[in-house]
């Protein structure tokens, strides 16, 4: 495929947000640099507190569908043991809280396992908003997102549907808010995102853990 991966979103979708488009990286790139300054002390002491924590690697790999349903590994800091099945969702796991290591559980609560992200986006295999990249066997969510353009766009470390409900919402719910994000693209609801999902982290809302008891904002 003959496309370059900061494309974001293919032209028959809305060729008015191009120029915002280019801007999102901008914004994607320097945020990124930002917060990895301002944050490795923080990741330094995450790193060291895994290690002693459990065995295993610190950083846990996962095989997610990007723009164009072209595939990548999303990087996390890893919260669970290594014998735990990979390619299924938390939420859908039978007692996940058997798997979750110790330090992993206060990760998994503050959202912060999820801070490798900022490698995928430096990369630009996700941005900071947009559709959260489904799991590659998650084949009824992909498919129902090709209804919207959903696929073609950079999926992100959070979206439209993540602060509107997740994984409480249906596939088709679900692919169908992905859809409205493609269709309103652009800086107001980027920045709407993101604030809503810094209120959701911090209030601990929207948070569930296992057979949709509790939920987290981003997964």
């Amino acid at each position: 495929m003959n496309k370059t991966r900061y494309s974001y979103i293919k032209l028959n979708i809305k060729t008015e947000a191009m120029p915002y488009l280019k801007v999102k990286r901008a914004i994607d790139l320097i945020l990124s640099l930002a917060v990895l300054i301002i944050l490795s002390p923080l990741l330094l002491i995450i790193i060291v507190a895994i290690k002693f924590d459990s065995k295993g690697p610190i950083l846990f790999k996962q095989k997610r569908v990007g723009i164009y349903k072209t595939y990548f590994n999303i990087l996390k800091f890893r919260t669970m043991q290594v014998d735990t099945p990979k390619e299924m969702p938390t939420h859908l796991l039978d007692s996940p809280e058997q798997y979750i290591t110790n330090f992993g559980k206060l990760l998994r609560k503050s959202s912060l396992d999820e801070l490798p992200q900022i490698f995928n986006i430096i990369k630009g295999e996700m941005s900071f908003v947009g559709p959260r990249p489904a799991l590659w066997n998650q084949y009824d969510l992909i498919e129902e997102r090709d209804k919207y353009d959903a696929n073609d766009v950079t999926p992100g470390l959070t979206g439209w549907s993540q602060i509107n409900g997740r994984d409480a919402l249906k596939i088709s719910n679900k692919a169908k808010m992905d859809g409205e994000y493609v269709k309103k693209i652009g800086l107001l609801i980027d920045a709407k995102c993101i604030l809503k999902t810094i209120l959701k982290v911090t209030e601990k809302s929207d948070i569930v853990e296992g057979n949709g008891k509790t939920q987290r904002v981003i997964k």
